[in-house]
């Protein structure tokens, strides 16, 4: 079968990461008898500079006609003006309203080869952590409403949150069909005792919870949610919040796991349509240098086999060569610790797809 893929590799770091996941891919492909299509495009920083928009119109339409996008990075110093109409930045929100990708899913997960890396105590580590953020993407304060006034000679600015029951239906079924999956346990994050839309939020999660169950439902708030997660992040199984709650939580819960060179995300919508991108900025201080780790891409290009294109043990195959690789002691610049060995973007690549050279694919 052939699947279409929308790549944007993007800034900074962002070509030479795509470039070894395609790699991987194109193993996958031979050894399981599959076809991936390839739409290169651009957006962000290198696409303002070249079509003088972050998010060209040419790019959004083949992604649109597209089964699943794979994106590098975007951004960097060059174009870092917050009070500049355009920026690379904009290209992210542009594809995920564009494709309609209202649920932004992002692992928590700390690998066992690289448990020194936490910065958690090994008592709060325990036995592992292993969660999922799922974030919703389309709504809230960062699509609402917003403004500057002036009264009374003062200047005022406003964001506004607001939440359809719609919009959060959707989300908080997504994530109690992951959770169904994984250990039956669905957190759902909010400031009800404060706000409006969390007050709803709140009411939507328990009609949901009615058709789930088998899942145990707990309600928190975020900020003792943000104290919980490293207080005791083995609490969590799958947690469901807004879109800014999600974006701060889902920074904090990455960071605990040692890495952020080392976790992929997905943003997914309708159809299973969805666009995978490492959690990683552009690094430009380090591009072109072959010191970038590759493998939060890799990972991300596993999460498109999982989730947009149902092959489940593609991709459970891609994950498992990382890990043989981590265990071997192989390491880029940013997760590397005395003993192991160093090895830089291009190398690691080679690793994983050595090891996925030896992996067996039944008859």
């Amino acid at each position: 079968m052939t699947y279409k893929v929308a790549v944007i590799k993007g800034d900074g770091i962002g070509p030479e990461v795509v470039d070894e996941a395609l790699k991987v891919l194109e193993v996958i492909g031979e050894k399981y008898n599959h076809k991936f299509e390839y739409k290169f495009l651009l957006a962000g920083g290198c696409a303002m500079d070249e079509k003088g928009t972050p998010l060209p119109e040419e790019t959004l339409e083949e992604c649109k006609k597209s089964d699943a996008v794979l994106l590098g990075a975007v951004g960097g110093p060059k174009w870092d003006d917050p009070t500049a109409k355009q920026r690379p930045e904009q290209a992210l929100l542009g594809l995920r309203g564009g494709l309609g990708l209202y649920c932004n899913l992002r692992p928590a997960l700390l690998y066992a080869p690289l448990r020194a890396a936490s910065p958690l105590k090994d008592e709060v580590i325990g036995d592992g952590i292993d969660f999922s953020v799922v974030r919703e993407l389309t709504g809230g304060i960062y699509f609402g409403d917003r403004g500057r006034f002036e009264e009374n000679n003062e200047q005022y600015a406003y964001d506004t949150e607001k939440y359809s029951v719609t919009e959060i239906r959707r989300i908080v079924k997504t994530a109690f069909d992951i959770a169904v999956k994984r250990n039956k346990i669905l957190t759902s994050v909010d400031k009800a005792n404060i706000l409006e839309s969390s007050r709803l939020w709140r009411a939507v999660v328990e009609e949901v919870a009615k058709d789930y169950p088998e899942v145990k439902v707990n309600h928190m708030y975020v900020d003792n949610a943000a104290m919980q997660i490293v207080r005791n992040p083995r609490q969590f199984d799958v947690i469901v919040t807004s879109n800014m709650f999600g974006d701060i939580l889902s920074d904090e819960a990455s960071m605990i796991t040692g890495s952020i060179g080392m976790l992929p995300s997905a943003s997914i919508g309708e159809n299973n349509r969805g666009m995978y991108e490492p959690i990683h900025g552009s690094a430009p201080d380090i591009a072109g240098m072959g010191l970038a780790n590759p493998l939060a891409t890799i990972l991300s290009a596993a999460m498109m086999l999982k989730f947009s294109f149902n092959l489940q043990e593609e991709a459970e195959a891609i994950e498992k060569a990382v890990l043989r690789v981590l265990e071997a002691g192989y390491r880029t610049g940013d997760i590397f610790s005395e003993g192991m060995k160093k090895v830089g973007t291009k190398e690691m690549g080679s690793l994983v797809i050595g090891e996925l050279s030896s992996v067996k694919v039944p008859c």
